[in-house]
């Protein structure tokens, strides 16, 4: 029952970011549309790759054995796709954080916060990315935590910028 909860929280997460973006934030550039699009596509991405965490964790925590076989074959299926995902989700960020910088950075200055936890997103990405890299070659329990916090804080961060006003 509970993650079903998750499932709703997801959804609502992804809508709200999607009215946030398309309601609250408009601008009316051609560029920044684009910018906002690969951003709202690199979310749900980003949201699939980060919520196979709590995918595990319901699967290591769970007493309910069909709960444990059921998602550890959505698990098996997901792992094949988390690095596809997480390539395709950077590619469009980096296309987002390019057209964001070039159009609204001399509008809004390359100072701003909204800018600035941009940046920091980017970073946090690129050490994710890294760590994710460094798992993929070698696992071990220092780099799975090392993957795991540095996703947890990008998404964490990303959620910050996100909703951050204009």
């Amino acid at each position: 029952m509970p993650y079903y909860v998750w499932m709703m929280a997801n959804g609502l997460f992804i809508l709200g970011s999607a009215l946030y973006i398309w309601m609250f934030q408009p601008y009316h550039s051609t560029v920044v549309l684009f910018g906002k699009l690969f951003a709202q596509i690199a979310i749900v991405l980003f949201a699939v790759n980060i919520n196979m965490y709590f995918i595990f964790l319901v699967i290591r925590k769970s007493k309910n054995r069909a709960v444990k076989v059921r998602l550890s074959k959505m698990a098996r299926k997901m792992m094949k796709v988390h690095i596809p995902i997480a390539i395709i989700g950077t590619n469009l960020i980096v296309l987002h954080a390019g057209m964001m910088a070039l159009e609204l950075g001399k509008e809004i200055g390359f100072f701003h916060p909204k800018m600035l936890t941009g940046y920091l997103g980017v970073l946090l990405l690129v050490l994710t990315l890294f760590a994710g890299w460094l798992r993929h070659k070698k696992a071990s329990g220092f780099r799975r935590k090392f993957h795991l916090t540095m996703a947890l804080i990008f998404g964490g961060v990303f959620i910050v910028h996100l909703f951050f006003p204009l």
